[in-house]
């Protein structure tokens, strides 16, 4: 299948309020719109996650990443810009996503993704989509496509042909969590 037909198709899942299976900049995903807290109750249901683990959201760009949040701290820019790798921010005040999605504290998890395929996803659904690993909760990480285990692959509403056959290294993104007061705490190098 054509990567824009691909495209195209999960946008169009995403915007009916259904739940795709996606490559990231990291692992294969679990998606959803962001916006959307039915499309996040099904993935905590077909993750077998307890709600109170917040999600993480991918976006196209920096520029997407404001309109999720109160206020950006200003260093965030700047690790956006230099990060060599991918990198999830956890900021304070998150704003415009489903109330299921943040966590208790107020904050959200957002990635600007760099990966082809997920950037234009992004790009194209104009919306913040969840992500979080194609895996039921406590189970290790997928490393491909054909590592996901298929009590996840029969419950989702979509699932993306592009990059089926790529391997993960299966690293995960670093973390770190910026506090509207500054403090800066790294949670995964």
């Amino acid at each position: 299948m054509n990567c824009d037909i691909d495209i195209k198709n999960a946008v169009e899942v995403l915007r009916k309020g259904g739940v795709i299976l996606y490559p990231t900049d990291t692992i294969w995903g679990i998606g959803c719109d962001a916006q959307n807290p039915d499309a996040v109750r099904r993935v905590y249901e077909i993750k077998r996650r307890e709600d109170s683990k917040a999600l993480i959201c991918l976006v196209d760009s920096a520029n997407r990443m404001q309109r999720y949040f109160r206020t950006v701290p200003d260093v965030a820019w700047d690790l956006i810009e230099y990060a060599e790798r991918p990198l999830t921010l956890i900021l304070d005040g998150a704003v415009n996503v489903a109330p299921n999605l943040v966590a208790e504290d107020g904050s959200l998890g957002i990635r600007v993704t760099k990966e082809q395929f997920s950037q234009q996803l992004c790009y194209r659904f104009q919306r913040a989509i969840v992500s979080t690993s194609a895996n039921l909760s406590g189970e290790p990480s997928p490393k491909s496509f054909y590592d996901i285990p298929e009590e996840i692959t029969s419950k989702v509403d979509y699932i993306v042909q592009f990059a089926r056959g790529r391997k993960s290294d299966g690293r995960p993104s670093s973390i770190i969590k910026l506090k509207e007061d500054g403090a800066v705490t790294v949670i995964r190098r």
